[in-house]
């Protein structure tokens, strides 16, 4: 974590202020805590990653392997001792989605180079070249590193293995957290621009639209993407939202759609899994500019 990150973020549960803690530190902040006075929480700094997480037992409840690596990273005591504490609050008999995060970045990684990011590239050019961006799922850091010649970017994701690959690729300009994208770390912050790239099958839409909205600065810009996935059994979201319904919300919270993605788009976005399979999607894109 940059230290000049610090004045960006708030606490995830009351939104003030953090302080923060280093207990090892060789340009970034490799190892520490960000802990909030007012709720008396520690948020921990892990391989430059910090883990904004409400709570850090609940966040490693369902990923238990995640604690584990995590744990034999950690160089410092202090930092073992409170891992260690946090993973023996945990119930053993919860579904571990450890190895499905750790493989799903590495999916994204082979398929870095997919020609549907080159085409939201583009569109991203076109808006303005300065001032700071917020990408919401920013996995391992394709949108992020993109931006980032240009703007100062922050990116949270719920993966510590896609955060991880994206810090390989980090800069002065660019940080990462690992947050939950409706208990995000930024107070009543507001961007220049924000992004939320295929994640209307994971973050309740309405839900997460609503959140954005607040993000963005007046003449600002929302920059969305989905396929509309939302075929995903027990898990998928309750009220989903397709390509007129999004358009219409939008509006509704404040935005005007570009002339260029006014009507839905079905750009190709392949994905190989293996070298037996692959999913192809074709993919809406949509830009709002905050009236």
């Amino acid at each position: 974590m940059h230290e000049s990150s610090l004045r960006h973020i708030r606490c995830v549960r009351c939104g003030k202020k953090l302080s923060l803690d280093v207990l090892k530190k060789d340009g970034e902040i490799r190892e520490g805590f960000l802990f909030c006075a007012i709720c008396v929480l520690h948020f921990p700094i892990i391989g430059k990653i910090p883990i904004l997480w409400d709570d850090f037992a609940i966040y490693l409840s369902n990923r238990p392997r995640l604690g584990g690596m995590l744990y034999a990273k950690a160089s410092t005591q202090r930092l073992k001792l409170y891992i260690k504490d946090k993973l023996g609050s945990i119930s053993k008999n919860r579904t571990d989605v450890s190895l499905v995060e750790k493989r799903w970045s590495s999916i994204y990684e082979k398929n870095k180079k997919s020609k549907f990011y080159d085409m939201v590239k583009k569109s991203l050019d076109k808006m303005s070249h300065s001032g700071t961006v917020l990408e919401h799922g920013c996995s391992i850091g394709i949108m992020t590193r993109h931006l980032a010649k240009s703007h100062n970017v922050f990116g949270i994701d719920k993966s510590y293995h896609a955060i991880e690959i994206a810090k390989k690729s980090d800069s002065e300009n660019v940080d990462y957290f690992v947050a939950d994208s409706l208990s995000h770390p930024f107070g009543k912050a507001r961007f220049d621009s924000v992004i939320g790239l295929n994640l209307f099958e994971i973050i309740e839409p309405k839900l997460f639209l609503r959140s954005l909205s607040k993000q963005v600065k007046k003449d600002g810009f929302l920059v969305l993407s989905d396929p509309y996935d939302f075929e995903r059994g027990e898990k998928s979201v309750r009220e989903p939202l397709y390509e007129e319904s999004v358009r219409s919300e939008l509006g509704r919270l404040g935005f005007s759609i570009s002339k260029e993605t006014k009507n839905p788009a079905y750009l190709p976005w392949s994905l190989k899994l293996h070298r037996r399979a692959m999913l192809q999607y074709k993919v809406d894109l949509i830009i709002g500019k905050k009236r």
